[in-house]
């Protein structure tokens, strides 16, 4: 089972690593809880994890007129992992560029 699905890379988010930089947040499996989740962030990326935040995100409902007629959908469920590093840690996500 793969843990940590994606780092989280979007505006918000690069706004809150600026301000503080121990900051940073992963899309992770929906049923790892917070020990596996730091035990792979710290495998990983070699980093000491201080603490984490899980958040549960529920699919939504999605609907579209479009010329072959009304559509339906939804989104994909997903839990987001809020995570604080140990003081003087970082993890650079755009070395590999």
């Amino acid at each position: 089972m793969s843990i940590i699905v994606k780092p989280i890379i979007t505006e918000k988010m690069t706004k809150i690593s600026e301000k503080d930089a121990t900051r940073c947040g992963f899309i992770v499996d929906r049923r790892a809880n917070k020990i596996e989740i730091k035990k792979a962030i710290e495998t990983l990326y070699s980093v000491k994890v201080d603490s984490i935040n899980t958040i549960n995100y529920s699919g939504k409902r999605k609907a579209r007129y479009t010329k072959a007629g009304f559509i339906q959908g939804r989104t994909n469920a997903y839990k987001k992992a809020m995570v604080t590093l140990a003081e003087g840690e970082t993890i650079d996500f755009f070395s590999n560029i």
